[in-house]
C-alpha cells in the first residue's frame, strides 16, 4: 500500500474513529492515543492492507479491540493502584461497574431495531448531519430523528 492510498483510505476517516473511541473509553486523552496506536499498527501492517476490503470497518473493528484492551489494562493497573490517592481506597467494585456498564451499552445498541442502531452510529457515532444520513438511508428528517429520539431513549434505560 501506498502513502497515498493509506492517506485515502484510512487518515481519512480519523474523525470517525475518534468518535468511535471517544464514546468507548469517555476520555480525550485516551481516544486520541487509542487512535494514533491503530495508525501506527496500520502503517507498520501496510503491506498486508491491499487485501482489505472494507478500511473503514477493518479499521473500526482493530480500534474497538485496541480500545477494550486499553479498558482491560485500565482495570489491572487499577486492582494494583488505589482508586483514590488521597485517601488509599480502592474500590474494585467501581471498575467492575465501569466495565459492566460498557458491556451494558454495547449490548444495548446490538439490540436496537435495525434501523434506529443505523442511525444512532450514522449520527452519533460517524457525526453526519441529518441531510447525509437522509440520502445513505432514504428516510425523512422526520422519520430520522424520532429512530434517534427512541433509541437514545432505550440506551438511557440501561444506565
Amino acid at each position: 500500500m501506498t502513502e497515498r492510498q493509506f492517506h485515502t483510505q484510512y487518515l481519512s476517516i480519523a474523525d470517525a474513529l475518534y468518535r468511535v473511541a471517544f464514546y468507548i473509553l469517555e476520555s480525550q486523552q485516551e481516544a486520541e492515543d487509542a487512535v494514533q496506536e491503530l495508525f501506527v499498527k496500520l502503517w507498520k501492517n501496510r503491506d498486508s492492507l491491499d487485501g482489505i476490503r472494507n478500511p473503514k470497518a477493518y479499521a473500526m473493528t482493530l480500534l474497538r479491540n485496541l480500545c477494550l484492551d486499553r479498558i482491560r489494562q485500565s482495570v489491572r493497573i487499577a486492582d494494583v493502584q488505589p482508586d483514590d490517592t488521597r485517601t488509599g481506597i480502592f474500590d474494585p467494585d467501581r471498575t467492575m461497574d465501569e466495565k459492566e456498564r460498557l458491556q451494558k451499552v454495547l449490548a444495548a445498541v446490538k439490540s436496537l431495531p435495525e434501523r434506529q442502531r443505523e442511525v444512532l452510529i450514522l449520527r452519533t457515532i460517524e457525526g453526519l448531519p441529518y441531510d447525509e444520513i437522509e440520502q445513505r438511508t432514504g428516510m425523512n428528517y422526520l422519520t430520522l430523528r424520532v429512530l434517534l429520539s427512541k433509541a437514545r431513549q432505550t440506551l438511557r434505560k440501561i444506565q
